[in-house]
């Protein structure tokens, strides 16, 4: 195992991700899914500069994007979306794109239970063979009930990684886990060697060590099952607009340069744009829970 981190959590140029990521000992990094806004030569350049491999992509899958979807043609533009990202991976020498199939924050049905599954394992089907070209392993990822409602446990992550093809595999996040499995460790257990990519963030979903989660017994079990790839740093860190605020200097009042697209993700996520110090404490910490335990 080894610690990575998504970076669509703060929009900053990926140099300074880098560099920061570098000083707490993440090894690599999952980049933001949004192909448009990478050059893969500048790109490679950095990542080799700052001794970060890529481990792969998370599907921002926002807007319109749903390999659910009802439309045909938003299905088709859905699956090209995804494809760019495994491409991106792939350019990038990176392992792993995760896939959140239906759109975040969709929490209401468009069609029967059985015309979307049918719907979301032919786009899949058709991502996954676009990731076998590109030597990309492709992970399906459940959310929360409140993010979505198509995919929300382990089992159900299984149920289409399996109708895809036995070398699709899962993505678990114990922010996740911790809301929907009846037991966390059984969900790990049950996902096994398919258990491509795993996420964490702590039941607040601020960094791993800021709230209740059993960190030594997740580690303990993801070892168990001989799991060996990335430990992917994801908190997206709540918002507190209150007196009560126990981070009152968190939001980044300066204008930021960021795409409104992933604005609104951050936002959807209850969370906001977050100052460099609250951000790099959030890294530091999640570094300094983690790493003792999967060394």
């Amino acid at each position: 195992m080894h610690l990575s981190t998504h970076n669509w959590m703060r929009a900053e140029p990926l140099a300074v991700t880098l560099k920061r990521i570098k000083k707490y000992g993440y090894e690599s990094i999952e980049i933001s899914g949004e192909p448009t806004q990478y050059d893969v030569k500048e790109t490679r350049a950095l990542l080799k500069e700052h001794g970060i491999r890529c481990w792969g992509a998370v599907t921002l899958t926002l807007g319109e994007r749903n390999l659910a979807a009802k439309d045909e043609g938003q299905r088709a533009k859905s699956v090209d979306y995804v494809k760019s990202v495994i491409t991106m991976v792939g350019e990038l020498e990176g392992e792993i794109v995760t896939l959140v199939p239906a759109t975040v924050g969709k929490v209401v049905p468009d069609a029967t239970e059985e015309e979307e599954w049918t719907w979301v394992v032919d786009a899949t089907r058709e991502c996954f063979t676009h990731a076998q070209k590109k030597g990309v392993r492709l992970a399906i990822e459940p959310l929360n009930r409140f993010e979505t409602y198509l995919f929300n446990r382990a089992a159900q992550a299984l149920a289409l990684a399996d109708a895809v093809s036995p070398e699709c595999g899962v993505c678990l996040d114990a922010f996740h886990l911790n809301i929907e499995e009846e037991d966390m460790y059984d969900a790990i257990r049950l996902a096994g060697k398919r258990l491509f990519d795993f996420h964490v963030a702590d039941n607040n979903r601020f960094a791993a060590g800021l709230g209740q989660l059993d960190w030594p017994k997740i580690i303990g079990t993801l070892k168990e099952i001989g799991y060996e790839g990335a430990v992917t740093n994801e908190f997206v860190a709540p918002v507190d607009r209150t007196p009560a605020a126990k981070y009152p200097d968190m939001v980044e009042r300066s204008p930021v340069d960021i795409p409104p697209e992933q604005l609104k993700f951050i936002q959807d996520h209850g969370s906001s744009l977050l100052t460099e110090k609250f951000y790099d404490d959030q890294m530091r910490i999640t570094a300094e829970t983690i790493l003792p335990l999967i060394k």
